[in-house]
């Protein structure tokens, strides 16, 4: 496992401290981790979560519909 030797601020230093007790954590190490595992998901570009792949599958298979279509539906003219 990498290890690293990292300067933060005080600010960085009470979040970590808040998630260490919050997620009852050993170490700032732990929180890190947990950080990084939760944040890390919503950082993902959409295209490498499974989440994105599976709703994007949903909508290839879905139909579409003609123009013709669309502007009775909408009410709209394109």
């Amino acid at each position: 496992m990498p290890k690293a030797m990292i300067n933060i601020s005080d600010r960085a230093n009470r979040v970590l401290n808040i998630i260490k007790a919050r997620y009852g954590l050993k170490d700032k190490s732990q929180a890190i981790n947990r950080m990084t595992e939760e944040f890390g998901q919503i950082l993902l570009e959409p295209q490498l979560r499974p989440d994105y792949v599976k709703r994007l599958r949903k909508i290839e298979s879905e139909g579409t519909i003609s123009e013709e279509e669309f502007e009775k539906k909408f009410k709209v003219k394109l």
